[in-house]
């Protein structure tokens, strides 16, 4: 019982924390009384007033490898919006004894918590990230569990391989 409610608690936490970070780079201003839009008759224009959607390349130049901190990346490039796009590239399988790499979507924050991949979809596989990489649309404004799913899990049970996006909708500025 009592590591139920811890779980809760844990849970609740990474709930709230990646909320507060969600909602942390919106940029909204306050001119005349009245909240920033584009066309403002005060003349302030929202800084992404045009812009409907980034590609961002999961772990920058370090692209998606074992040993890279996906959760500290994640929270350094959100907040993620709907019709972001994620590209997750990795070398493919190779005879010299390299770690081939896949992408999983995770159903659930439980199965992310404890890397349990046997409801979770392979969204890529070990070939899929060569080249220009594999591409994922966050097209819902709901929480993607990501995780490498090679090794039975290891590259994710490690803590490092997986990380959480929550899209959010954008406003209509």
């Amino acid at each position: 019982m009592a590591l139920a409610n811890v779980q809760a608690f844990l849970f609740l936490v990474v709930f709230s924390f990646m909320f507060v970070l969600s909602m942390a780079n919106f940029n909204y201003t306050w001119a005349g009384g009245k909240w920033n839009k584009t066309n403002c008759p005060y003349g302030n224009n929202h800084p992404n007033a045009t812009q409907t959607s980034n590609k961002l390349n999961v772990g920058g130049s370090e692209n998606w490898h074992y040993g890279f901190d996906y959760m500290d990346w994640a929270r350094m490039n959100g907040p993620f919006f709907v019709n972001d796009t994620l590209v997750f590239k990795y070398d493919p399988p190779n005879s010299n004894g390299g770690f081939p790499h896949s992408v999983y979507l995770l159903p659930n924050y439980w199965s992310f918590i404890k890397c349990d991949l046997r409801r979770a979809k392979r969204i890529a596989n070990p070939n899929q990230g060569a080249g220009k990489g594999f591409e994922f649309v966050l097209k819902k404004s709901e929480p993607y569990f990501f995780a490498c799913g090679e090794h039975g899990g290891i590259h994710c049970n490690n803590g490092t391989m997986k990380f959480v996006v929550m899209p959010l909708k954008r406003w209509p500025f």
